[in-house]
């Protein structure tokens, strides 16, 4: 039977080309211009301006953002009847968009001088990005997308020792957390202030650990493990006040803890003390704030597959006393041709 030709969405092609246009751009603008280590006084509207255009992070968002688009139209291709839910494609570019606003727009121009910028740049990365593309479920599209063998395949890994080690929960909770204290808490932090390479590994691990920490609370997509809603509140409830007391252990210290922001030289902005406590204060208020928001959407899933759940069991019992009624008609037509 003939089939028409797919047909290629206009605005579909812009965004699997863009990013790639924009990462040549970008490495341009780099080469040009360089990374201003001492990015004027932040002005409205020229600081709107400033981003840095750094090529890693916007080659590396771009590649994945037209790998699950081309992902999404194989999908589409495959199951017609079934195509991959649109609202998830929107979870995963609103997390990709969160990563380039943290790592490429003027929040990374300023984190560099600014403790507090770079505690907005880390939130974006843990507490939006991270459990935005989480709830996209890219695992099922790939799965969705692949053929029998490769979905075996793929399957067999996931399901793996190591990877069930992995993703056990209580791994994930203190990696998580270990992520965070470890960085914050050590000469690390400084160290990636002043060196790209390490900079690079320490917000490729805030996301790494991020997406770990948040795919067995709130995540679709099959895992080696699957928590309970009970455990998944309690696990989220556990995880908000250790981010608590790392934001007021940041606000409540009386000394500057990372040298770099005392040696940055500008006539302008709170002192390197009052901006890390203003750091501790954001990582405080918006992490509580993130995780309330989580624990309500795991309350609302559970009201849900609860009713599903009910739904069900009142078919099945309706089924087994209208079996029961259809028995007990059968017995009585059997007895009454006997008599």
């Amino acid at each position: 039977m003939f089939r028409p030709a797919p047909h290629h969405h206009p605005i579909r092609r812009v965004l699997i080309s863009l990013p790639f246009a924009v990462a040549l751009l970008a490495l341009a603008a780099t080469v040009a211009l360089g990374h201003n280590d001492r990015p004027p006084v932040p002005a409205f509207p020229s600081v709107l301006l400033a981003w840095t255009l750094d090529p890693v992070p916007i080659v590396g968002v771009g590649m994945a953002a037209a790998a699950y688009l081309w992902t999404e139209r194989r999908v589409a291709r495959r199951h017609p009847a079934s195509p991959a839910p649109r609202h998830r494609r929107w979870l995963f570019m609103g997390g990709i968009a969160a990563i380039l606003v943290a790592l490429v727009s003027p929040v990374d121009t300023y984190e560099n001088v600014l403790f507090s910028v770079h505690m907005v740049q880390h939130m974006l990365l843990e507490m939006v990005a991270a459990p935005l593309i989480v709830l996209s479920a890219p695992i099922t599209l790939v799965l969705r997308a692949t053929g029998p063998s490769a979905r075996r395949a793929i399957l067999a890994v996931l399901h793996s020792q190591p990877a069930r080690w992995l993703t056990f929960p209580l791994v994930t909770w203190l990696l998580f957390a270990g992520i965070n204290w470890g960085w914050h808490f050590s000469g690390l932090y400084n160290v990636a202030l002043e060196n790209d390479p390490v900079h690079y590994l320490e917000h490729a691990s805030f996301l790494a650990a991020a997406l770990l920490f948040w795919w067995p609370a709130i995540g679709p997509d099959p895992q080696p493990w699957r928590m309970p809603h009970a455990v998944r509140l309690m696990y989220l409830f556990l995880a908000m006040p250790q981010n608590s007391f790392l934001g007021v252990a940041l606000l409540s210290t009386q000394r500057v803890l990372y040298l770099h922001y005392v040696t940055v030289v500008r006539a302008w902005g709170p002192t390197p003390l009052d901006d890390q406590h203003l750091g501790g204060t954001v990582m405080w208020v918006f992490g509580d704030m993130v995780f309330l928001a989580a624990m309500l959407g795991v309350v609302w899933a559970w009201m849900h597959f609860e009713d599903a759940r009910t739904v069900r069991l009142d078919a099945r019992l309706d089924r087994e006393e209208r079996e029961r009624r259809e028995d007990l008609e059968r017995r009585a037509l059997s007895r009454s041709r006997d008599g």
